[in-house]
Order: C-alpha cells, then structure tokens, then sequence
C-alpha cells in the first residue's frame, strides 16, 4: 500500500508539490537571513514527494524562537491549506489515506524547525 499510495501521490501532485516547496527553499536561500527558513522549505519538499511511510517527530523545544517566528509568518497559513485539503480529501471513503497524508504536512507546516522525519 505505501508504494502504490506513493505512486499515485507523486502523479497527482506530489511532484508539482516538491517542485514548487524547491523553487522556495532556493528563493529563501538567496539571503542570508532567509537560508534557515530554505532549508525548512527543503525538508518540505523531500516528505511532499512520497510521504507515504514516513513519519514525522516534531520538536518545538529545539528551537522555541524560530518555530513561533515560523508559524506567525507563514506556518499557520500553510497549516489550514493543509488540514482543509486534508478535510476535503477525508470526505471520500478512497481519499481517507491521502487526507492523512496532508495532516501528516499540517502538523510538520506549524513547527518544523527540529522536527525529523524518519
């Protein structure tokens, strides 16, 4: 099951997906005080691509400061994006595992300095 939900995620979105968080991180890095914030958009882009499997360990001790400058400027956003796709997908009996995939990219959206993704 983890690799053909991978398979059909990265046909219908997971590409473009990991594609534009690249184009981000690259963005991001262009400035010094940006590279911190690129490297997040980064680690976004490499669960984005096949999440199917993984797992997320956040950590909001590690970095207390960064996380709430994060989730003020741009994590609660992306957050609700996530959780409303997530929402929309759970409705359907068939999308249920890919809305859990989106809830997956809601919690690690929030706080995602010190979170590690095994």
């Amino acid at each position: 099951m983890k690799t053909l939900g991978n398979i059909i995620w990265f046909i219908f979105g997971g590409a473009i997906a990991a594609l534009i968080w690249l184009i981000a991180g690259l963005l991001l890095c262009v400035t010094i005080i940006g590279i911190p914030f690129g490297l997040q958009a980064f680690k976004f882009a490499g669960l984005v691509v096949f999440p199917f499997g993984k797992d997320i360990d956040t950590r909001f001790s590690e970095h207390p400061i960064i996380n709430l400058i994060w989730a003020i400027i741009a994590g609660w956003e992306t957050m609700l994006g996530y959780l409303g796709i997530g929402v929309l997908f759970c409705i359907t009996i068939v999308g249920i595992p890919f809305g859990l995939q989106w809830f997956k990219l809601a919690q690690l959206a929030l706080f995602p300095f010190g979170a590690k993704i095994r």
